[in-house]
């Protein structure tokens, strides 16, 4: 695919095959993962991939009852949970550079060229942040200095979601200073 085509076309998939992911294509991703760029190389992200069906039930009810994606976690084949060490992002000299959360941002990169990459291999994922953490970090035994920022079910979709309205460029663009038009 182009890669104007990967972003226009990539979708919050929350129903999944079942069909088995080959391991190429689950390494073309996790390599997309990897390789993104991040605060001064740190590399601050770490993936666990799940396949197990009793983690992936048990990652499916610690997500609240609201949460859309709840049975995609059962039928996708494949969870990965994006998680930071928030030690390893932002730092100068051992000085937190203000207060941002930098290894947040260098998740969100590293997790947004996964699900594009994911997209361009012809699977689905959809950006999960609402769970709760401590249960997620119980049940997928990571260390209390590390954040689980986002969980992703990954499969064959199957559905097609429409596209959203985007607002317009000249509703999210301004010139030399906020609220500024051409």
């Amino acid at each position: 695919m182009d890669f104007l085509e990967v972003i226009v076309t990539r979708r919050s998939i929350r129903k999944y095959k079942n069909d088995p992911i080959p391991e190429d294509k689950l390494n073309k991703v996790l390599e997309a993962a990897r390789i993104a760029p991040s605060w001064s190389n740190m590399q601050c992200w770490r993936y666990v991939v799940v396949k197990d069906n009793s983690t992936k039930k048990a990652l499916a009810d610690v997500l609240p009852s609201g949460n859309p994606v709840k049975k995609a976690f059962i039928q996708a084949p494949i969870i990965i949970a994006g998680c930071a060490d928030p030690e390893r992002s932002g730092y100068i000299d051992s000085q937190r550079i203000g207060d941002k959360q930098w290894h947040i941002l260098d998740l969100g990169i590293s997790m947004q060229q996964l699900v594009l990459a994911a997209t361009n291999e012809g699977l689905g994922t959809c950006w999960v942040c609402w769970f709760s953490e401590k249960a997620v970090k119980d049940i997928l035994g990571v260390p209390a200095n590390i954040e689980v920022v986002a969980l992703t079910p990954l499969g064959y979709p199957d559905e097609e979601p429409k596209s959203k309205r985007r607002k317009s460029i000249e509703e999210i663009v301004y010139y030399e200073q906020y609220g500024h038009s051409e």
